[in-house]
């Protein structure tokens, strides 16, 4: 009995500090894990919104760029942070959809080591290739493709990224084959890649090749979008071209290691709310040809990673793709 009243005695003492500490959160600058390097779809989504965050938590962001592994590194990174709020994680549906049934070994799971708080954007993807090549659209594309089997290499993020995902569903649709290239990190480097024509073709989020694809440096043939995007109103879609099974962009949200409390979790998604109706935040990514797509809660984005998750799983077995 004296135990019991001494264990309830300390509790009633941490009480009003734990109170305090849920009130003063954020008391310290807070860490945005961005799981690829930067120049990638992610990284750019993240220093956009990075500013409005701090302004919305009252603290530093520091964004944290932990690249490597297709994106697990940096789940891991944020899976393995104190969960006090302090460090999220800017996930996206490689690292939170894909990743979980091509790495079924990996040890930390995006479902049962994260929560999620709220989705952000939603990011159209692109076919783009290197201008040596003599395709003007995907059906000179496939045909260019068919005459030189096995010689043209295409680039990717990773083995279990959406890009690499992407490509192999278009060779199993189209009948052609690649060689496949896999860089370290985002797609930041396997964009250098086909700038410097190490591979010729990618796909890539829009906004990773939007750039470079204005300045000629590479050619955009399709968005893998519903509809076209207003930053090249003249580049048709994958659908458009015959190719209505790849019109599914790349969505990014906010995640929190298992354990975070509610009164973070509830001011994080707050706090990512409102930054993404801040005007300037909203100019740069339409600009960049990303669509703002926010969460009425975080039990409705829990369930659409669910169901993103079951989405990929099929595909992943259906295409035969290998798994680590």
């Amino acid at each position: 009995m004296r135990f019991a009243r001494i264990a309830l005695a300390l509790g009633a003492a941490l009480l009003p500090a734990l109170a305090s500490g849920a009130q003063n959160y954020p008391s310290r600058p807070v860490r945005m894990v961005v799981p690829f390097a930067p120049g990638g779809a992610s990284d750019f989504v993240g220093r956009i919104i990075q500013a409005p965050l701090h302004d919305q938590l009252g603290q530093q962001v520091v964004v944290d760029n932990s690249a490597g592994a297709a994106g697990n590194i940096g789940v891991e990174v944020a899976a393995t942070a104190t969960a006090d709020g302090h460090t999220f994680l800017l996930g996206n549906v490689g690292t939170m959809a894909i990743n979980p049934s091509i790495f079924p070994k990996f040890k930390f799971r995006p479902l049962r080591d994260l929560i999620a708080i709220t989705q952000v954007v939603d990011v159209p993807g692109s076919l783009v290739v290197h201008p040596s090549l003599p395709v003007k659209n995907v059906k000179e594309l496939v045909a260019h493709l068919k005459a030189n089997a096995g010689k043209l290499n295409y680039g990717s993020p990773g083995p279990g990224s959406a890009n690499r995902l992407e490509t192999e569903i278009f060779q199993i649709l189209t009948g052609t084959k690649m060689t496949h290239v896999p860089y370290k990190g985002g797609a930041g480097p396997a964009m250098v890649g086909l700038l410097g024509n190490e591979v010729q073709i990618m796909f890539v989020t829009f906004s990773s090749a939007v750039t470079f694809a204005k300045q000629n440096r590479i050619r955009m043939l399709a968005v893998i979008a519903p509809k076209r995007v207003a930053a090249m109103p003249d580049v048709p879609t994958m659908s458009e071209q015959g190719f209505k099974e790849m019109v599914v962009g790349s969505w990014q949200g906010l995640f929190v290691p298992k354990g975070t409390p509610k009164a973070a979790m509830d001011k994080l998604f707050s706090s990512g709310q409102a930054a993404m109706k801040h005007p300037d935040v909203m100019k740069r990514l339409t600009d960049g040809g990303v669509e703002i797509v926010v969460s009425a809660s975080p039990a409705e984005f829990a369930k659409f990673v669910q169901s993103e998750n079951n989405r990929f799983a099929k595909v992943i077995k259906d295409a035969s793709i290998e798994t680590y």
